[in-house]
Order: C-alpha cells, then structure tokens, then sequence
C-alpha cells in the first residue's frame, strides 16, 4: 500500500522508557521531519526528551501523560505518524486509537499479542488505507540486508531452510522493566512472560528470514508445531522477585516452533530469555547452492564454482561449500552484493547509533518512503505473520504440540506480489523529496534556535 507524498513527517512519540526516548534523539537527525508531541505515562519521561530536541535547535514538542494521555494526543489534527514504544500491553490499544484518528503508525515489537488484536489491526490498516508498520529493527542489520540482497541475487540458489531466533539471557534486565505501581513486583515484561505461553517475541528471528522467503509475496506460512521444556528459571526468577512460591509459570524456558510454507520451505525460530547463554538471533539461510550464517559466527559457504557463477574469483579452486569462505573470498562477496540501504545509510547509522546502527536505518527508510510516497517495508501482514506465533504456538502446545493452521492474513492476495523488494523513488523524485525536507529543517531549526533562546530568557528572570 502506498499514500500520498508528505513533504514533512509531523510525528508523536508514544512510550518513552527504554527504547521510545533513544527513538526520539534518533528522529532529529532526520531532515523533513517535526516532532509534535511526546506523551509517556510519566510526564518526567516525556520532559527529559524535550532536551533532544533542544539540543537538535528543534521546538519543543507539547507533552501528554497519565493512563490517557496518548488518546488526546490521537485527536490532535496536526499528526501524520505515531510512533508507539510503551509496554507490549499497551502497542494494540494506542495504534487502536490513533488508526481511528487517521494517523500512521510505527508500532515497536511485538506489535499485537493475539489473533483478535492481528485482524483488528489488519482490519483498520484496509480501511481507513493507512499504515501500520511494526517496527522490526533486526531487518536492517547490515549482515541480514547484504545476505538478503545475496538471496534476491540467487546467490545461495533456492532458499530452502531458515533460522532465526531471539535467544537472551535476560536477568539482569527484568529489575529494569517498567512497574506500574509498588504492588507491582515483577514488571510488565515478567508477568506476561508468566501468564502467557508461547513465542512471544517471535519478530526479532522470524522477520528478517521471512523477507528472504517471500512470505505473502508469492509464499505463506502454512501449518506450525510448537513445543517447549518446562519453566526452570522462569518460576526461580518470580520467586526471587516475590519473595513467595511461584506454583505456576506458563511460558517455557526454551520454545521452538516449525512452520512449514505453501511453497515446501521449512522455518525454525526460537526463544530464550532465561538460561545462560551468548546473545543469538541464529538468521541461517540454507539454500541449494549456499548458506549464510550470522550467529554465533558471521560467515558464507560457498563452492568455488558458485562463487565464480555469483561474479567473484574465489582465492582457491578448491572451495567448497562444507567450510566458510576465507576473510579474502567474503569481503569479496560482500562488496559485489552490498544493500543499496547498507551503501547509503551504514556511515551515518553508525555515527547516530541504535542497536549498531539498524534502528536508525530503520527510521529512516520509514521516513523515505512516507516522504516518497512508497510502500513501507514492513506492512500490516508482515506484522501479522511475526506476531502470531504467540497464539497458535500456545494452541499447538496445550494441545500435544499439534499442528496448527496459520491463517492467511491476506485474504488470498498472498501470491499477487511476486517477491519481495524494497521500494525506491526515481533519481528525480528522490532528490527532490530530500532537497524539500533539507530546507524544511534549515527553517525548523532557525525557529528552534529562537524558541529555546526566548525560553532561557524567561526562566532566567523566573
């Protein structure tokens, strides 16, 4: 789905803890965009990121808070996007309330947590014709976007098997996870992990494989099977919060779910947050021709004759696929297939951060094809898709691991695309779309710069 060209972004921050206050400082290092308002359930949240935009010479934005404040926020007519970063109970509900107020939105993973919350989301997205993009930042990792461009190259032949994962040990983060009240022991991100079973953050491993696979572009996921051991370090970890028995602890140490696709390819993703172990989010790509690997180790295995029909003289004749390619061979590979996205955006993302850069490649890219009038990377059944292995891995498993049918969310217009792609405007289009947002913030940024001199001289005879 594509919208109308916006010369300028006016977007709202919604959630500003751990991830939606860096999202902020991130957003002003994008030309043609104005942050309007920020809204978190803290105001204090929501102040402290008034001084990103100070120190990017942009006005203040005005500021929500309380249960409600994103809801007013929604109302407002001078908003084109909402950027939604608060706890996973709250995604649905404010992209709910700001779908129906005809605003954009960005929505942080996971974006839904059931099927209910999917097709309400889906429903709106038809509707009213506007976007809801989940914001999966691991798709614009610099491994994943080469070695996504290699699998459209048909480097690694016909893409048959793919991993993906989100395995983090995450004990030394639950302490810091957002508590509503003093009652409140564990946290929000705890408690559902206790009170829901499945794969519940699916997004982080499933969505950069399901691009490689062309999933509802000329592919679909079609039946999945889950299974899980039972909750070791999850019960210890309630206890240890609680000071009391934790008889009860839905979610598995370890998840695994199988799904297999309409086109005969088969998917394995993972979960872990509890046991000991490096950070993985696995991504492997095994083709007819060639594998790729991001964890635990970067590489490519490739046969010297595959590396010659992709273009490049290997360092040896006698490669082959059972080892990985010398440092020499795959910085080789790397440069003849290098994203377009990674050529343009690697030495700024690096510069702005954000997980190593992928989050403000992210960002930006969201903001060029809105600015561009394009189709968005990630649409609404793309969240879908990601996001409902919660549900039916939950059905799959209280029911003897059975396999379940995962829906299709397209409503049979899974096959009408023919591969996926990332969208780009015309040489002319694009410059003129980046020269109109450049002079844009060169005039924002002149009226910032006299906002916060008027605003220091006030508090200054206050």
């Amino acid at each position: 789905m594509a919208t109308p060209k916006m010369k300028v972004v006016r977007v709202a921050f919604v959630g500003l803890g751990m991830r939606g206050h860096d999202a902020v400082e991130r957003w002003t290092h994008i030309p043609g965009i104005q942050v309007m308002a920020l809204c978190d359930y803290e105001r204090d949240r929501a102040e402290r990121c008034q001084e990103y935009l100070r120190k990017a010479s942009m006005p203040a934005a005005d500021i929500y808070s309380g249960e409600d404040g994103y809801k007013a926020l929604c109302k407002r007519k001078d908003i084109d996007l909402v950027y939604i970063a608060p706890d996973w109970k709250h995604h649905f509900l404010v992209a709910k309330e700001a779908m129906n107020n005809g605003k954009h939105v960005a929505v942080e993973v996971p974006a839904a947590m059931n099927l209910h919350e999917i097709w309400e989301l889906i429903n709106l997205s038809e509707k009213k014709r506007l976007h809801c993009m989940m914001l999966e930042n691991c798709c614009y990792d610099f491994f994943e976007l080469n070695s996504l461009n290699m699998a459209q190259k048909n480097v690694f032949g016909e893409v048959l098997y793919v991993q993906g994962a989100y395995r983090h040990e995450l004990s030394k983060f639950w302490d810091a996870y957002w508590k509503k009240d003093a009652q409140d022991k564990l946290g929000w991100r705890l408690d559902y992990n206790q009170k829901f079973r499945g794969d519940i953050y699916a997004t982080h491993g499933l969505g950069p494989i399901a691009q490689v696979l062309n999933i509802h572009r000329g592919d679909k996921m079609k039946t999945l099977v889950a299974m899980d051991t039972k909750s070791v370090n999850g019960k210890k970890q309630v206890e240890k919060m609680t000071g009391e028995p934790c008889n009860e602890f839905r979610n598995g140490d370890q998840t695994t779910t199988l799904i297999s696709t309409e086109n005969g390819k088969v998917i394995e993703i993972h979960h872990n947050v509890m046991t000991p172990q490096p950070y993985n989010r696995m991504y492997q790509l095994t083709g007819t021709k060639g594998f790729a690997n991001k964890y635990p180790f970067e590489g490519y295995a490739l046969s010297a004759d595959e590396l010659k029909s992709s273009g490049i003289t290997p360092s040896s004749d006698n490669l082959s696929g059972h080892s990985y390619l010398s440092k020499a061979d795959t910085e080789a590979l790397i440069k003849k297939y290098e994203s377009p996205i990674v050529t343009k955006y690697e030495k700024q993302a690096k510069e702005v951060g954000g997980h190593g850069g992928m989050d403000f490649i992210m960002d930006s890219r969201l903001v060029y094809c809105l600015q561009n009038g394009l189709p968005l990377d990630i649409d609404v059944y793309d969240l879908a898709e990601w996001c409902c292995l919660a549900e039916l891995g939950s059905i799959s498993m209280d029911n003897g691991n059975l396999p379940v049918e995962v829906p299709d969310f397209t409503r049979g217009q899974w096959n009408k695309v023919k591969g996926f792609h990332h969208a780009y405007a015309s040489e002319a289009d694009e410059t003129q779309a980046a020269a109109d947002a450049m002079a844009f913030t060169t005039k924002l940024k002149e009226t910032g710069k006299k906002y916060w001199e008027k605003a220091d001289k006030a508090a200054k005879k206050k």
